[in-house]
């Protein structure tokens, strides 16, 4: 069932944005793109319009010199129109130029460089005369009907005050000399276009922050958007579960190089196999450098053998560490006492191997809590349905 804009009351996620993206939908400001144009062409008009006047100049004085030879030869008049076209067209050229860059320039300015085909690529759909018909009472084009609306009155206002207010000056022209009224004139259109360009900048200010807004607007997302997007860039729990199963899996599987670093290895006699090592000059409390069961079990008791580390059957703390410590993590808390037990008669045993004491007796049956023990908590299920 497709969410209604109702229900779309969450800021879109990263990805969805980022989505948009890559479908060329990001947020442009039309006014920003126009101020720019008309800002860059008027720029360009009053700065090069002095120096390509100067050359058109120089270029018209050369080309309307005759004489006998250029009279007698018609085609150096063909040579010379191709010299001013070139003129011509090498001007247009460097106009067009730049106020192009300034123009991709300011687009680039607000929503950024995409690299998407995809809003070129046709769409029979933006042709629909029921689609056009449509978007024609959304918000987007209520807003944008309400901002043309301001653009045309405030250069209506502006223009008219700006004419109304240097009419006489205008009417005194006539009675001017020539070169002065040109130069006043030519202050006068620009100070109009400056005015002009004024009102575009004010809207464009307005209008840049304005479009970000409403982009942001339409991509607002529902509770089951998000939902769904978080199971897509997540998977479901039980694919995430295999995942994590697979990663302690492997990392079991690696630390087996580790098992030569360990001081002792407790054993459930078939089914688990935990690697501790403890140094007191390094760590704070004893650690798991590597654990498995089954088979792995049985390789790192193999792997303890072959470099004479002692293998003690201890099942309940075995049990209760390979399932409550992580590889190469401290051992948790509540088990330090029962693993303290074993430390000790773990340096009891090395200390009469080297011949500094007696053997010890019995391996120790440390104390461990019931609900360490997986065992313990099976039995528990199972007597308490």
């Amino acid at each position: 069932m497709e969410p209604s804009s109702q229900d779309r009351n969450l800021p879109a996620s990263e990805r969805k944005l980022q989505k948009a993206r890559d479908d060329g939908q990001v947020a442009r400001s039309r006014d920003l793109s126009h101020l720019a144009v008309l800002g860059s062409g008027a720029v360009c008009l009053i700065w090069l319009a002095p120096l390509m006047f100067d050359h058109l100049k120089r270029q018209m004085g050369v080309q309307l010199l005759f004489d006998a030879q250029t009279v007698q030869d018609p085609l150096t008049m063909m040579t010379r129109l191709a010299s001013m076209t070139a003129v011509g067209l090498a001007a247009c050229a460097i106009f067009a130029a730049i106020v192009s860059a300034i123009a991709v320039g300011s687009a680039v300015a607000v929503g950024g460089w995409v690299n998407s085909l995809k809003p070129i690529m046709p769409d029979f759909s933006r042709i629909s005369p029921f689609n056009g018909f449509g978007n024609m009472f959304t918000k987007d084009k209520f807003t944008e009907v309400l901002k043309m609306s301001f653009i045309a009155g405030m250069l209506i206002v502006v223009g008219f005050s700006y004419l109304s207010s240097s009419l006489e000056s205008l009417r005194s022209l006539v009675l001017q000399p020539s070169t002065s009224s040109i130069i006043y004139l030519s202050k006068w259109l620009t100070q109009g276009v400056g005015l002009m360009l004024l009102v575009l900048l004010i809207v464009a200010m307005v209008d840049v922050p304005l479009q970000t807004f409403l982009h942001k607007s339409r991509l607002k997302m529902s509770h089951e958007e998000m939902k769904q997007e978080s199971k897509e860039s997540d998977g479901n729990p039980q694919m995430k579960g295999h995942i994590r199963q697979r990663q302690r899996d492997l990392a079991q599987g690696n630390s087996v190089k580790a098992v030569p670093k360990a001081d002792f290895v407790l054993m459930n006699p078939t089914h688990y196999a935990v690697a501790i090592q403890y140094d007191d000059k390094t760590m704070h409390a004893p650690r798991v450098v590597s654990k498995g069961a089954d088979l792995l079990a049985f390789k790192i008791r193999d792997i303890a053998q072959e470099h004479a580390i002692p293998v003690l059957q201890s099942p309940m703390l075995a049990r209760a560490l390979y399932a409550n410590a992580d590889i190469d993590q401290d051992i948790p808390t509540s088990l330090y006492t029962a693993v303290a037990q074993v430390l000790a008669y773990i340096y009891r045993l090395k200390a009469a191997m080297r011949g500094d004491g007696p053997m010890p007796g019995e391996v120790p049956i440390p104390f461990v809590p019931p609900e360490l023990d997986p065992l313990s908590k099976v039995v528990a299920t199972a007597e308490n349905p």
